[in-house]
């Protein structure tokens, strides 16, 4: 029975398989092919017809065609997705609930366990969704779901007013292809970012109500998590947040650089931002698909194009510049 799963019994899948191979055949002719009674055969034509599965012709007696199986099957095997999704969403806002009403009955519980991956993920995209005003995170490796993966989600949720601010460890920063194509369309959108040399810890906090930290630091720890509701606890994670911001370095994407004579490429300002976030050589010849050769020679060129000494003097040089 492979058709059980869209809620054909053994007798339905077994009479509309046959029907499929007998076009324009009686109740009489299929319950002889079926092995079934003729009341039986007919009271299950009727529910193929009436689920789309089968068509009857006039006449006496009524003829019976299976429908197209790539039409009439795939259709109940949609409809079964949708209601699967609906069940899907319900269990999560029946979860949210049940949280929430544990948590109203014993006030003193300010911290969940999330001890699954897709539980992880889930609340992490619960706090997204749930920020009316601002998200802030801490981004380093790790991570759940692929990076990036969010980032239309996020251009939508910052038109409607929510501000995203978010340091990135320089591990994040020099994760292959994620500078390109994640954080600086991120800022670009009004993602307001810092880079820190490294993050103790990843974080998020959605507006000043929850914030979500791995259980462990050591590796696999991220596939379980802590849910930190409104208490000290979470105002320490505000506040440790606050304090990162302040030593971070701000890190910005300027395409109009660009259109200015002599203003750098898409690389060029790419180079500037990883250096700006202390990469090392290898870093930036892993993010940037070069050779170690390719780095070496870019990073030179830039510096001596700025007529600096130091990559710190060339970041220096190149923000007076506006390239950053």
């Amino acid at each position: 029975m492979e058709l059980d799963v869209v809620g054909l019994t053994a007798e339905t899948e077994l009479l509309y398989t046959t029907l499929v191979g007998r076009p324009r055949s009686t109740a009489t002719q299929l319950a002889a092919n079926c092995g079934l009674s003729v009341s039986a055969v007919g009271r299950l034509l009727a529910a193929l017809v009436r689920d789309g599965l089968a068509v009857r012709s006039a006449g006496r007696p009524p003829l019976f065609t299976a429908a197209a199986p790539d039409v009439a099957v795939t259709a109940l095997i949609q409809d079964r997705e949708h209601r699967l999704d609906a069940a899907r969403s319900l269990v999560q806002r029946l979860t949210e609930t049940h949280r929430e009403a544990r948590r109203i009955d014993s006030p003193d519980i300010a911290v969940e366990l999330l001890s699954d991956r897709d539980d992880v993920s889930a609340a992490v995209r619960r706090l997204y969704d749930g920020s009316r005003r601002q998200v802030r995170a801490f981004d380093r490796p790790p991570y759940i779901d692929r990076p990036g993966s969010n980032l239309e989600h996020q251009v939508q949720r910052q038109r409607t007013g929510v501000t995203h601010r978010v340091i990135y460890d320089r591990a994040a920063v020099a994760w292959p292809g994620r500078l390109l194509d994640d954080i600086l369309p991120s800022v670009r959108s009004g993602e307001q970012a810092r880079v820190r040399a490294e993050l103790p810890l990843k974080l998020l906090i959605a507006d000043d109500h929850t914030g979500i930290i791995p259980l462990s630091l050591a590796p696999g720890g991220h596939s379980a998590a802590y849910l930190v509701h409104r208490s000290p606890m979470l105002s320490a994670l505000e506040a440790l947040f606050e304090a990162e911001w302040e030593r971070a370095a701000p890190l910005t994407d300027s395409p109009r650089a660009a259109e200015r004579p002599g203003g750098p490429d898409a690389e060029t300002r790419a180079l500037l931002v990883l250096l700006t976030s202390g990469a090392t050589d290898a870093a930036i010849a892993r993010t940037q698909g070069w050779s170690p050769r390719t780095t070496q020679r870019r990073i030179h060129r830039l510096m001596a194009g700025l007529g600096a000494a130091t990559r710190f003097q060339a970041a220096a040089l190149a923000a007076r510049r506006g390239w950053l």
